[in-house]
């Protein structure tokens, strides 16, 4: 397939341009040439000396991630960036990013991904962001304990991390919101929503008293751990368009 109509696929798909004014991240096409075909595509949660060397192992032809590697512009391409630039280019592999619309997206997305893993039904779009979600919300259809709650995200790809929990909420988890990565930003929207938890990667001080004070559990699954399952459905809609695919794991353990 050429470069071009698959990503063209993918931004339509994920409708990248809608989190444009929102996302830090340039999300689409951040290194590649006007004119290439895909055969193999490799999906990764980061783009990394790690992954890159992985998917020239495996021959790809694209490199699709969910973190990338510009952030707010790119004044400059040096040290770790120009490390990265340099070995795509050298091994003529194209980098695809989707930050926030892989986040957020219903059925692709990872807070859809760790909905599902968690069983929820009932699924709404959570996590309001400007114009756009990036989380989901839903409905256990098996109640959860604080206890069950941590063995189910200990089941994810953690690289050994134990996920935490912050029981501050009522012991039977039913209702429950979603945000991947670093997530506790919700928390607030959470609370007005009534949920008995948030579920999200990765914590930061504050969400201690701020969740026990607002009476809401905070699960804290792991950053990579949580955002895993967007590349993985990707890979499989990629793979239906009849490009080979390979899917690459570098759990962080954060």
């Amino acid at each position: 397939m050429e470069l071009s109509t698959l990503t063209a696929r993918l931004d339509d798909r994920l409708d990248t341009a809608a989190y444009a004014d929102v996302d830090a991240s340039a999300n689409g096409l951040q290194v590649g040439p006007d004119d290439a075909t895909v055969d193999r595509a490799a999906f990764a949660v980061d783009a990394a000396a790690a992954t890159i060397e992985d998917a020239a192992d495996a021959g790809a032809d694209l490199l699709v991630t969910h973190h990338g590697l510009v952030w707010g512009g790119l004044d400059r391409v040096t040290g770790r960036e120009y490390g990265a630039v340099a070995a795509l280019v050298e091994h003529d592999i194209a980098l695809y990013v989707a930050h926030l619309p892989l986040d957020g997206h219903p059925s692709l997305g990872n807070a859809a991904g760790l909905a599902d893993h968690l069983a929820l039904g009932d699924q709404a779009a959570f996590g309001t962001m400007g114009p756009v979600t990036i989380g989901r919300q839903g409905r256990a259809t098996e109640p959860y304990t604080p206890a069950s709650l941590r063995e189910r995200l200990a089941e994810l790809d953690t690289g050994g991390r134990e996920p935490r929990v912050l029981d501050f909420g009522p012991e039977r988890i039913e209702d429950v919101a979603v945000v991947t990565g670093s997530g506790v930003d919700w928390l607030d929207e959470a609370a007005g929503a009534g949920v008995d938890a948030l579920v999200t990667g990765e914590g930061k001080q504050q969400v201690y008293h701020a969740a026990r004070e607002a009476g809401v559990t905070v699960a804290l699954g792991g950053h990579y751990a949580t955002e895993t399952f967007g590349v993985r459905r990707l890979a499989d809609l990629v793979a239906g368009w009849g490009v080979e695919t390979t899917t690459l794991s570098h759990p962080t353990g954060l």
